[in-house]
Parts: C-alpha cells; sequence; structure tokens
C-alpha cells in the first residue's frame, strides 16, 4: 500500500470499556506457532542476520486501542488509568520475550515502535513522556540489557526534546531521523552521537526527485559526519515511497556504499 494504515474504531473509549478489555490482554502460548518461529529464528541466525525481537511498549502500544484524543485528556486527568494500560502491554511484550528466550530463541537485541511525535515535536510533555511513558521504557531496556541484548526504538515525528530521556531510559539506537519532521541527523551526530547509535535520516523524498543530483547531495553531506567515528546505520528517513523507481534505489544504494564505506 502506497499510504499509512488508518484505524477506524476503537474497543476502549473510557475506563470502564478498558475495564472489560484488560483481562484478554494476558499471555497466551497456543496463539504461537512455535515451531514455524523457531525455525525461521534458526535460519536468520544460520544467515548472519542481526535478530531483534520485536515488543510493543509505550504510548502507541495503547493507541491501538484507544483513541489518541482519549488518551491525552486521560494523561491529564486520569493518569493511573495511563500508567495502567501502557503497564499492562508491557507486562504481556515482557512475558513474550522470557517465553521465547526459554524456548531456545535468539536474539542480538530488542525492537520497540513507540510514534512520539509529529511534524512539529512531541505529542505531549517532556514532564508527562517522563512520568508515564518513559517508566515503562525503561523496563524494557533493562530487562534487554540484563539478558545482553542491545535496544532499538523506533519513534517518528519530531521526537528532539525527548532524545534525552529515551537515552535514560536505556534506548542505544534510535530511527528513523524524520527529516521532514525537523530531526536533523547532523544535529543529532554532535550533540548525542557518543551516546546513541542513529539510524536513517536520509530524506526519502530527496530518493524520488527526478534530479539525482539532490539524493547525491543528501547522502554526501550527511553520511560522512554521520559516521565518523561509527554509531550510525544508513537508512531512509521513513517508509520508501512508491514512487521511487528501481533505478533510484539502486542509485541510493550505490551512493550509500560510496560515501559510507570505511577505508
Amino acid at each position: 500500500a502506497a499510504s499509512t494504515p488508518e484505524l477506524m474504531d476503537f474497543p476502549v473509549k473510557s475506563r470502564r470499556d478498558w475495564e472489560g478489555l484488560k483481562p484478554r490482554l494476558q499471555w497466551n502460548e497456543s496463539r504461537v506457532k512455535w515451531e514455524q518461529a523457531l525455525d525461521a529464528n534458526r535460519k536468520a541466525r544460520a544467515g548472519g542476520e542481526f535478530i531483534e525481537f520485536s515488543g510493543r511498549v509505550g504510548y502507541q502500544a495503547i493507541t491501538t486501542f484507544t483513541p489518541c484524543e482519549v488518551i491525552w485528556v486521560a494523561m491529564a486527568e486520569e493518569p493511573d488509568w495511563v500508567h495502567d494500560m501502557i503497564r499492562t502491554v508491557t507486562d504481556l511484550t515482557l512475558v513474550a520475550l522470557e517465553q521465547m528466550l526459554a524456548r531456545g530463541f535468539e536474539f542480538d537485541g530488542v525492537m520497540c515502535s513507540d510514534d512520539l511525535g509529529y511534524r512539529n515535536g512531541p505529542f505531549f510533555s517532556t514532564r508527562m513522556f517522563r512520568e508515564l511513558v518513559m517508566p515503562h521504557h525503561k523496563r524494557y531496556c533493562d530487562a534487554a540489557h540484563a539478558r545482553g541484548l542491545k535496544t532499538h526504538l523506533h519513534s517518528c515525528g519530531n521526537v528532539l526534546p525527548l532524545v534525552p530521556s529515551l537515552i535514560e531510559a536505556g534506548y542505544d539506537a534510535l530511527n528513523p531521523l524524520e527529516v521532514k519532521a525537523g530531526m536533523d541527523l547532523i544535529q543529532m551526530k554532535k550533540e548525542f552521537g557518543d551516546r546513541l547509535c542513529l539510524v536513517g535520516g536520509i530524506d526519502a523524498r530527496a530518493m524520488a526527485d527526478p534530479n539525482p543530483a539532490r539524493i547525491e547531495r543528501e547522502i554526501s553531506l550527511k553520511v560522512p559526519v554521520a559516521k565518523k567515528g561509527g554509531g550510525y546505520i544508513f537508512h531512509s528517513d521513513h517508509s520508501i515511497p512508491d514512487n521511487v523507481s528501481f533505478a533510484q534505489y539502486k542509485r541510493v544504494v550505490e551512493l550509500a556504499r560510496k560515501y559510507g564505506g570505511y577505508d
């Protein structure tokens, strides 16, 4: 699809709705095709791939069943309810991680997708993030680090004000550094490159530009700075749009190798 999926309705619009849904968010191993999943994990390991456990933690995890506007009001008026929703989902994620490790799955790191911002900044204040959301991210990161796993957060939008808190929570890497939302890869490298692996920051819109000079300029200016001293993984700043041709994408790969290699 060329567009982002959109939820049409939500089962939780009140605290009463939540109390009805909450009992269903319990671990149920019968829902997992263990043999098939473990076989895929072993094949990926044999192929030398970097394997991440992908869990649902934080704000976005509860937006799948509760409208954003309900959550935002609740963060101000019923913060204990928001805590309970995020805690419940985080508990389920941590049980899933533990169960998979106990069954022989091998991971190099853990991944979390939690879109915390839009084009002008975070959805809520840093104070609200630290009080209501960050503790659960820290639980996730602490559990991963205790097992020797790296931590990786995907968070679209302009999340710059939250980056110090994300580092404090325990994240080792952050993507996608969305350019059109104001995330600046070079600025991020200067401010946080010694504490955070940066993933992305290459404007996907430049990849689609019919003028090939635009994407070369984008990569040639950013990548040499970002790669200095390590700690950078080349990636687009968002999903690759469907108007990027195969030839254009092939050129992106060529440029990434040209400017991203180490002598």
